[in-house]
């Protein structure tokens, strides 16, 4: 298998300082989906060096890897991002309907009443609500508008989500556009 490029990889993770005796560290979790987070399951610390977890208590909010079994093994992986690939990601973490990947909606262009709007450059998490944050079509850009707006993710301006032909139907997000 080829190893994964750094653009590849989705950080899902960061190791904190060692807590205990047995080689324990605090961990981090950055993704909606803590069930990749199992003993067995291996992650990328770097595109060449995978580690596997060993134990997890995510009522302590811990994690111990497969040859840590003292504070000093730990210590070598504070800060450490934990990362893994689309493909894994995938086939570890289940969607409900009308769920989507962060990945699949990124390069999303979006439009309303068949205007083209913009493409989704990145997602944000703003205390509770998701956010595509639009980088604005040159066109529009062009009328003097912003060079990028933010939509929030809710029923009420997201009409329609197609990752398969990377399209978002949108409603109102045109008035975002204009007062941002």
């Amino acid at each position: 298998m080829l190893k994964p490029s750094k653009k590849e990889l989705l950080h899902v993770a960061t190791l904190g300082k060692s807590v205990g005796l047995r080689g324990e560290m605090k961990l981090h979790i950055k993704t909606d989906f803590p069930e990749q987070f199992q003993k067995n399951a291996s992650f990328y610390i770097t595109p060449e060096k995978k580690v596997t977890v060993a134990d997890v208590n995510f009522a302590r909010g811990t994690i111990r890897l497969d040859g840590c079994t003292t504070p000093e093994d730990a210590k070598k992986f504070t800060n450490a991002k934990l990362y893994t690939t689309i493909e894994d990601t995938r086939l570890t973490c289940k969607l409900d309907e009308g769920e989507y990947f962060w990945f699949d909606i990124i390069g999303c262009e979006v439009y309303e009443e068949q205007k083209l709007l913009g493409k989704v450059e990145e997602l944000e998490r703003i205390l509770d609500t998701d956010y595509f944050k639009i980088k604005t079509d040159p066109a529009l850009v062009d009328q003097k508008l912003p060079k990028s707006f933010l939509v929030p993710y809710l029923d009420h301006f997201i009409i329609e989500v197609d990752t398969k032909e990377k399209k978002i139907t949108v409603e109102g997000a045109y008035d975002i556009l204009e007062a941002s």
